[in-house]
């Protein structure tokens, strides 16, 4: 396995996260340039998502592991898999990176470069499903880790554009996209004022995934071995 030091990481960390919100951005903003048909439109911003998620932990992953996400992140720390000293930095670098990432799609399409989103993302409903989202996407990185760690970037994405359709918040799962998100008025942006409710959904949802995989993947009869490298969303 390849070793690479911390500025690398972190390098991987914000270049991965932000290419991925550019492309959750910028998909956006085409698909509504392109259609007024609303389930359209959320087909255009689903499609490469998927794709660069499968693009983005393939390349990225053996250098920093490919979380882009601090709830992935965190969810690692917690089970010990993860130097806990690391997590402020990773989740740092996710978050500027998403920033920046939504910065680059408004410049693409000549927007204004910052512009707080006034998108209404909230009740209970929004939340019960930002939880269950990460919940389903931590229980796939933890899954796929435990029996085809190969063939994680697939399993990500592909569960990334299956969440898109069946969750009523399109499956943000993931903090530092949701923070970045508020950056754009655009198809995909979400008010500043409703992203705590989402982020505290997101880390329910990823404790939640690490007790019950932490029980239901364990091999009483053969001793848990270390993780390997994995990625992330959404």
């Amino acid at each position: 396995m390849h070793t690479f030091d911390i500025k690398r990481r972190l390098t991987a960390e914000a270049l991965g996260t932000g290419l991925l919100v550019a492309t959750v951005v910028g998909s956006g903003i085409m698909a509504e340039a392109l259609t007024k048909d609303v389930a359209l439109q959320l087909l255009g911003n689903t499609l490469p998502t998927g794709a660069i998620l499968v693009v983005l932990i393939t390349i990225l992953g053996p250098i920093s592991g490919a979380h882009f996400n601090p709830a992935v992140t965190l969810a690692f720390a917690w089970r010990g898999d993860f130097k806990r000293s690391e997590v402020v930095p990773y989740a740092l670098a996710q978050i500027a990176g998403g920033v920046l990432g939504a910065i680059i799609a408004h410049a693409m399409f000549q927007l204004p470069l910052v512009e707080f989103s006034v998108k209404v993302r909230t009740g209970l409903p929004q939340w019960f499903a930002e939880g269950v989202a990460t919940f389903g996407l931590l229980a796939t990185i933890l899954g796929g880790l435990r029996f085809n760690a190969v063939a994680i970037p697939w399993l990500v994405g592909l569960y990334i554009t299956a969440a898109y359709w069946f969750t009523a918040s399109t499956s943000f799962a993931n903090p530092a996209v949701a923070i970045a998100r508020s950056f754009t008025n655009t198809f995909s942006g979400i008010r500043p004022l409703d992203l705590p409710a989402f982020i505290v959904a997101q880390l329910i949802g990823a404790a939640l995934a690490v007790a019950l995989f932490g029980w239901l993947l364990r091999d009483e009869k053969t001793p848990r071995a270390n993780s390997p490298e994995t990625g992330a969303k959404s």
